[in-house]
């Protein structure tokens, strides 16, 4: 179990220190995945930034992941679950414009618009607090795939082995702390697993702006406190 999101983000740090100071940046799903973002970028000396998804939920339940957008255009749906009449067309029509919508508000207010950042070249580092079904990390490789990086990586504190798996046919490499079956939920392996806010991400994101000027591009010779 971690303590909280900033210990996952610098046990994975470890796990990636071989990326120090390469040409690499951090992409972290908000709103959680920016704290475990944080920790790796003020580790490793790279920029830090949001990708933004938001998953497809069902009817019945919002929580349950049918399917995935992202702040491109991406839109995925599992086919199965329309199939089994979970939601049906006119849902997913009705959701997705919403969902985008909320995908741009979240631009303004994290990028104050800006698109994804440049990352021909580089090595993409996809990161959230934990994933269950995957949707919403497999809206971000998408996503994040139509700015031809260098590599794609994905860094999960937990995931359960059969998501882990599904990933990780989808990137160039994937780091996971915990897999464990069942999963029982994201929140079950954090002691502290608060409702990050809106305020809380916009500060890690300016401070780790304020980390990366000073740095001035060196590598990090020790580890990450």
């Amino acid at each position: 179990m971690f303590r909280d999101r900033f210990d996952a983000g610098r046990q994975l740090a470890e796990r990636l220190r071989d990326l120090a100071g390469q040409a690499a940046i951090v992409l972290a799903l908000p709103r959680g995945g920016v704290l475990v973002g944080y920790e790796i970028a003020r580790a490793l000396r790279l920029p830090l930034d949001v990708i933004l998804t938001r998953k497809i939920g069902a009817p019945f339940n919002p929580e349950y992941a049918i399917g995935v957008v992202a702040e491109n255009g991406f839109v995925s749906v599992n086919q199965e679950e329309v199939a089994l009449g979970v939601a049906t067309e006119e849902y997913i029509r009705r959701v997705v414009p919403k969902l985008m919508a909320e995908l741009e508000r979240r631009r303004q207010l994290y990028r104050e618009g800006r698109p994804l950042p440049d990352l021909a070249g580089k090595t993409a580092i996809l990161v959230d607090d934990g994933v269950a079904t995957g949707f919403t990390m497999l809206g971000a490789i998408a996503a994040v795939r139509e700015q031809h990086p260098e590599r794609i990586i994905v860094a999960l504190p937990v995931a359960p082995p059969s998501t882990a798996e599904r990933l990780r046919r989808e990137v160039d490499r994937i780091e996971v702390l915990l897999m464990p079956e069942p999963l029982d939920g994201v929140g079950a392996w954090y002691q502290d697993f608060h409702q990050a806010s809106d305020e809380e991400v916009l500060e890690l994101l300016r401070r780790a702006r304020e980390m990366l000027a000073e740095f001035d591009g060196q590598i990090p010779e020790t580890e990450a406190s």
